[in-house]
């Protein structure tokens, strides 16, 4: 193995906060869940023929390169993918409190492998690329996040752990790759005003704290000072479907965790996520995963 791992701190160990996973050979997903009120610094060797994928599930973080000489900021909701054939790059990762950092990582060639019928769609697979360094930022998807959430509060029997996670890393990737090409900033403007971009991230937390009684869309729009419009047209762009299709993802997921956490029964996973009648909860559950929360559940301890 040509990945070898270093901690900084003992504290870091002791409090669970990085957690790996091998997916199969070379092949990994790292987790990182800071949930101290201090930022922890993580290093980790990297040989020159892997690809790094970083995704900034919840808080921010920063990645240092050349002793601190250079830095790249992730913010929540955004990715970093890194390449570069020519030199090694070691992870060192510093993750602000109570942030969560979750990072794909495998050799160049097991990636190539995946696309070699359609290289050329990949960019930087191509022959006239292949050799060059590339590093990339981009937003994370709703049904990336989904996945992030799935991987980071994996709760299922510990021997399905590892078939899991590489179905998990493998539909990763796929929705890291099937999005739109990059937006034209100057066909969508609101997209360039950080400041819209903010108040949209802060609408995208305001009806996730209240899923189960969220505001209307105009109490949401008022609330963080946008009109009606610009919030819906705002979080399509930002977020990929308008804000109750968004929530209602969020909330399937949520209950789908939760019935798996086996803490909770129907009535109240139901009564969690914002439905006061369990046959409407359970008409939304089966919509969405196509089976009943009784069944879910069944189908778990078999």
């Amino acid at each position: 193995m040509d990945l070898k791992q270093q901690h900084i701190s003992e504290e870091s160990i002791a409090q669970g906060i990085y957690k790996e996973t091998l997916i199969e050979e070379g092949f990994f997903i790292l987790k990182f869940q800071n949930e101290t009120d201090d930022s922890q610094l993580f290093m980790r060797e990297m040989s020159a023929n892997y690809i790094q994928f970083h995704f900034c599930a919840k808080g921010s973080g920063s990645f240092s390169f050349n002793n601190g000489s250079y830095r790249l900021p992730i913010k929540e909701d955004t990715s970093l993918l890194l390449y570069n054939p020519q030199r090694e790059l070691p992870i060192e990762v510093s993750v602000a409190a109570h942030s969560w950092v979750v990072s794909v990582l495998l050799p160049i060639k097991k990636f190539h492998s995946l696309f070699s019928s359609e290289a050329n769609y990949i960019s930087f697979l191509s022959d006239e690329n292949k050799d060059r360094k590339y590093y990339k930022d981009a937003l994370i998807s709703p049904s990336m996040s989904i996945v992030l959430n799935q991987l980071i509060n994996f709760n299922l029997h510990p021997s399905i752990k590892p078939l899991y996670f590489k179905g998990k890393a493998y539909e990763l990737l796929s929705l890291y790759f099937n999005r739109a090409e990059n937006v034209d900033v100057e066909q969508c403007p609101f997209l360039v005003d950080e400041d819209n971009v903010a108040k949209i991230k802060k609408a995208k937390q305001i009806i996730i704290a209240n899923m189960a009684e969220p505001p209307t869309l105009q109490e949401l729009a008022d609330e963080i000072q946008l009109s009606l419009n610009k919030l819906k047209e705002g979080f399509k762009q930002v977020y990929g479907d308008p804000v109750f299709t968004f929530l209602f993802d969020y909330k399937m997921e949520v209950a789908r965790q939760l019935l798996a956490s086996g803490s909770h029964n129907v009535n109240e996973v139901g009564l969690k996520v914002g439905y006061s009648t369990s046959s409407h909860f359970i008409a939304a559950f089966k919509k969405k995963f196509g089976t009943t929360p009784k069944k879910f559940v069944m189908g778990l301890s078999k």
